[in-house]
């Protein structure tokens, strides 16, 4: 009784805000009705590109895979492409496109991750290789860059994901030392590699040694960064290096 009108009251909430405050959603242009849905409409998030978790994909980086094999075989395909990658595994959301894209691009502005995100996160992390995480890490900023922004994305992310989740929250022990160049859209893999090297330290590796850590980050390019990550996190002796972001490209 208490849950239905708790849903009851919000849903009055969502119809007045849209009534005194319409919001075009930003990817069709069509009023966003719910908070909850931050930037998109229900209809755009319906059409949202998720990963099911049925899909056939890379095993070890999640590149999508055009081979049909049984589910008992899905950890045994490889894209070859990031064979030579330290990143023990890793996932995204859906792909970098329409309400996830939106999402992210909002997130870069405003630290809010909206419950449409933050339960899509928590879905993904749900399913394995992602489940057997133990700690969560977010990929750091560089303070400069954190400083001129006002917040690092991927921590926001990485809190909302915790809560759900329960999974402990390491925000301090894995360190951006340098100020790398913004990536820019037709930087290959290699120049995206050469920008991140060295880029990372662990304070505390302590708190990593044995670990399987999850990587937080908003979108998965080329992967240079949670593999640069994932290199000091297993220079430090975490286990596992797994990484989670919303989208990948």
């Amino acid at each position: 009784m208490i849950t239905t009108l708790s849903n009851l009251t919000s849903h009055a909430f969502d119809a007045a805000l849209a009534l005194v405050y319409p919001q075009p959603c930003a990817v069709c242009g069509l009023s966003v009705e719910s908070r909850h849905d931050g930037v998109a409409c229900a209809r755009c998030w319906d059409d949202a590109p998720f990963f099911r978790g049925d899909e056939t994909v890379c095993w070890k980086c999640g590149a999508p895979s055009s081979a049909t094999v049984g589910e008992d075989k899905r950890e045994t395909i490889r894209c070859g492409r990031c064979d030579d990658e330290p990143i023990t595994n890793a996932r995204a959301c859906g792909l970098y496109d329409g309400a996830l894209r939106a999402s992210i691009l909002e997130l870069k502005r405003r630290p809010h991750v909206t419950r449409r995100v933050a339960q899509q996160m928590f879905a993904t992390q749900q399913r394995a290789p992602l489940i057997e995480a133990d700690l969560i890490i977010p990929v750091p900023l560089h303070p400069s860059r954190e400083r001129e922004r006002g917040f690092n994305q991927a921590l926001v992310q990485a809190q909302a994901l915790a809560q759900l989740s329960h999974l402990p929250l390491e925000e301090h022990s894995l360190v951006r030392r340098s100020q790398t160049k913004m990536h820019r859209a037709g930087m290959d893999v290699k120049a995206r590699r050469q920008s991140v090297a060295n880029a990372f330290f662990v304070r505390h590796p302590e708190l990593i040694a044995g670990k399987r850590v999850l990587l937080i980050d908003d979108v998965f390019t080329t992967g240079a960064t949670v593999s640069a990550c994932a290199r000091t996190l297993h220079d430090a002796g975490a286990e596992k290096s797994l990484a989670l972001t919303i989208a990948r490209v």
